[in-house]
């Protein structure tokens, strides 16, 4: 896996895994956020991460799209 993106309540969290992705994410946003894409800390809008992460396949990489997760509570 080169890319993970992660649905958040507030968009999508992209997490770089290996240094493919990285580097691909790099030609895709400017100098001043490549520190926080690299410590995953950057959440877009869903919208752009699901074109993000087509771009990505098309382009070879391994992209682990995870649309939503919900914990159950416990009774």
């Amino acid at each position: 896996m080169d890319i993970r993106l992660s649905d958040k309540r507030n968009g999508t969290q992209i997490e770089p895994i290996s240094v493919h992705g990285i580097l691909w994410l790099q030609t895709h946003f400017e100098s001043n956020h490549w520190e926080s894409i690299s410590n995953g800390l950057v959440i877009i809008p869903t919208n752009d991460a699901e074109m993000l992460s087509e771009d990505a396949q098309k382009a070879g990489l391994d992209i682990n799209f995870i649309n939503s997760l919900s914990q159950i509570d416990k009774i």
